[in-house]
């Protein structure tokens, strides 16, 4: 295969949000975790806008029981939308939600094995194409954002990319980790990935971030791909036969990233993003500041 066959253009993304999102309990017992929101909206919305800057034509929602009010979501609410235009109320909250008719595809992921597999369940609906995959979860701020930041280098190399972030080396066993190879600015050649190694076996620092561009193969090896950490299929391990047989390259994100599936980082996201909000930042701040003080 040439070059040219890894540089075809990204149209389409995949968002798994099959979770329970236990961790949220009682809060997610009848709201999915992905439309809590972060100040005014909901996180799941965040990572579509984030594909929507970078030029993502076409979403792809791996979803599992109870997650319909996701796809509800991003739909034309036609009842509230006939109120406020009676009430003279402005519908501009409501038109980034939308997302047109058949632009929006579901999938079920029936069985919980692993973000392997439910990248595996969109393998129907993502063909012969290269795809993004944007965990929803791992929220990532700043401008241009992280998506878009990728596009421009796979422009550049094609092939497979990741984005990375650079943590101190006490954390790099909560995460994949990549072995680096050559660096060119933000870019950095990958020649290994290890899921969660020990501080002392770690390649590096930089741990793999929620946000994905791969080639349609990595779909031929998740079929057959067995289970690892967590008996669960391992998206990493499909990742790194890669390595080598295509090129993979690394990200480092231009901005910041907030772990959204923790208490601590959803906390953490809604408090950096009100603070930084024209409207509300400036009383968002005294408020934080009486409390602290």
């Amino acid at each position: 295969m040439s070059d040219n066959n890894f540089r075809k253009p990204v149209r389409k993304a995949v968002f798994p949000v099959a979770g329970l999102g236990t961790r949220f309990l009682p809060a997610t017992k009848a709201i999915p975790k992905e439309l809590l929101p972060i100040v005014d909206r909901p996180l799941i919305q965040y990572a579509v806008d984030e594909a929507r800057e970078a030029g993502i034509e076409e979403f792809v929602f791996v979803t599992g029981r109870g997650k319909t009010a996701i796809v509800e979501h991003f739909d034309t609410a036609y009842e509230l939308e006939a109120t406020m235009t009676g009430r003279g109320k402005s519908l501009e909250p409501l038109e980034a939600t939308r997302i047109q008719p058949g632009n929006l595809v579901t999938v079920r992921q029936q069985v919980p094995l692993g973000l392997g597999h439910a990248v595996w369940c969109a393998r129907s609906v993502i063909g012969d194409e290269p795809f993004a995959i944007l965990l929803p979860d791992e929220m990532m701020y700043g401008s241009p954002g992280c998506m878009a930041q990728m596009i421009e280098a796979y422009n550049q190399v094609g092939g497979n990319l990741v984005s990375v972030l650079e943590v101190p080396m006490e954390e790099v066993p909560s995460y994949g980790v990549i072995a680096p190879g050559a660096s060119n600015g933000a870019l950095t050649e990958v020649k290994g990935l290890v899921e969660k190694p020990k501080v002392d076996e770690a390649p590096s620092n930089k741990i793999v971030s929620g946000r994905y561009i791969l080639q349609p193969e990595i779909m031929g090896l998740l079929e057959t791909q067995g289970k690892g950490a967590g008996g669960e299929i391992q998206l990493t391990d499909s990742m790194a036969k890669l390595i080598g047989q295509q090129p993979f390259h690394a990200v480092t994100f231009a901005g910041r990233r907030f772990d959204c599936g923790s208490k601590v980082g959803f906390v953490e996201a809604t408090l950096a993003v009100a603070l930084d909000r024209a409207d509300i930042g400036a009383d968002v701040r005294a408020i934080a500041q009486k409390l602290l003080g």
